[in-house]
C-alpha cells in the first residue's frame, strides 16, 4: 500500500517541491494543497471533506505553512487539524503544537516550565500593565519587545525607556516583554536548530550586523564548528519535546556570559538558509521520518501472527 501523505502549504514553493519528491523516492505519494481547501462536511463519511480524497482520509498530514487569516478562517482551518488527529490521523505539527508556538507567550511558558534556559519574560494586557514591568525591569536590563504572534524578526523592538513602549493599538493591547540577552557583537550570532522526531537534523549559525540575525533581514548562514555543538542540539531537541513539535526550528542564543538561552520554537519552519550549509538535506530528512513513524505504527497494530505448536519428534 503507497502511503498517501497530504502536505498542507498555500505556495508550490521549492521547499514543498522538494519534500513531494523526497516523499516519491521513498515510495511515497505527496498532495499538496492549502489547508483552507479543506472542510468540515457531516455529508462525508469521516466529516471532513478534502478535494481528490472522494471520502478518504490521507495516512498522514505535514502542515507546512497556515496563510493569515480572520480570527474565525483561523479558528476553522486549526479545528480541522484538530479533527484530523481526533480521527486518528498523524497530524506533523498537530494544532495542539502549532498553537502553543505561534503563542510566544505560551511558548516560553513551556520552556520556563520544563527547566530550559530562557530569558525572563513577561505578557500583559495593557500600557499600564506594561509600563509597571519596564519601571521595575529597565534599570537592569534593555526589554525587547516582540509580537505575541510574528516570525521573522518583524515587528520587534529594544525598549530602553519607557517612552518606546508603543501604545495598545499599535500591539493589539498586549505586550510580550522579555529581557535583552547581552552577547558579543557587532556581528552578532545567534543559532537556528532544526529539530524532527526527536533528533537533531542540522543547525547553523546566523552571523549579521543587526542584533536581529534573521537571514531575510540580511543575517548570513555559517557552519558551526566547536564544543557548543552538542550542548545547542540537547537544548533544541528538549526544546521541541518542551511544545510537542514533531518537527521544529528553535532558535538559541549565546549570551556573553557563555550561557546559551532557547528564544523560540517555531513550528513550521523554513529551511532555505539552513539548507545552503547544512550536508544533510532537510526535506529528505522529514519525509525519512515521517515515513519510518507510518511503518513503526503500522507494525504495532498489526495483529500478532499465530503460534504454530510443532509436535516433538518421536524418540
Amino acid at each position: 500500500m503507497i502511503p498517501r501523505i497530504l502536505v498542507l502549504n498555500d505556495t508550490s514553493e521549492k521547499r514543498t517541491r522538494n519534500l513531494a519528491a523526497s516523499f516519491r523516492r521513498r515510495g511515497a505519494v505527496a498532495i499538496n494543497m492549502p489547508l483552507a481547501a479543506l472542510a468540515f462536511d457531516t455529508t462525508s463519511k469521516s466529516g471532513i471533506a478534502i478535494p481528490g480524497f472522494h471520502g478518504a482520509l490521507p495516512d498522514a498530514v505535514l502542515v507546512r505553512s497556515i496563510s493569515a487569516g480572520s480570527f474565525e478562517a483561523i479558528t476553522r482551518r486549526l479545528g480541522i487539524l484538530h479533527a484530523l488527529g481526533k480521527l486518528g490521523v498523524p497530524v506533523w505539527n498537530s494544532a495542539r503544537a502549532i498553537e502553543r508556538c505561534v503563542d510566544k507567550s505560551m511558548t516560553t511558558f513551556l520552556l520556563a516550565n520544563a527547566g530550559l534556559p530562557t530569558p525572563r519574560t513577561f505578557a500583559v494586557e495593557g500600557l499600564e500593565a506594561a509600563r509597571e514591568i519596564a519601571a521595575r525591569e529597565l534599570p537592569a536590563t534593555p526589554l525587547v519587545l516582540k509580537p505575541l504572534f510574528g516570525a521573522q524578526g518583524r515587528g520587534i523592538q529594544l525598549v530602553r525607556t519607557l517612552d518606546d513602549l508603543p501604545a495598545d493599538d499599535d500591539v493589539d493591547g498586549v505586550y510580550y516583554l522579555q529581557h535583552y540577552v547581552p552577547r558579543a557583537g557587532p556581528p552578532f550570532r545567534d543559532y537556528r536548530v532544526f529539530v524532527c522526531a526527536g533528533k537533531m537534523v542540522a543547525m547553523m549559525s546566523r552571523r549579521g550586523d543587526d542584533w536581529i540575525t534573521n537571514v531575510n533581514r540580511g543575517a548570513v548562514p555559517e557552519k558551526i564548528s566547536g564544543a557548543d555543538e552538542e550542548r545547542i542540539a540537547f537544548l533544541a531537541i528538549a526544546a521541541a519535546a518542551a511544545v510537542g513539535a514533531d518537527f521544529a526550528g528553535v532558535d538559541i542564543v549565546p549570551a556573553a556570559d557563555g550561557n546559551l538561552l532557547v528564544l523560540e520554537v517555531n513550528s513550521m519552519p523554513a529551511w532555505s538558509g539552513l539548507q545552503s550549509v547544512a550536508s544533510v538535506n532537510v526535506a529528505g530528512a522529514i519525509a525519512e521520518a515521517l515515513l519510518a513513524f507510518l511503518a513503526e505504527r503500522r507494525a504495532a497494530a498489526a495483529p500478532p501472527r499465530p503460534h504454530r505448536f510443532t509436535a516433538p519428534a518421536n524418540s
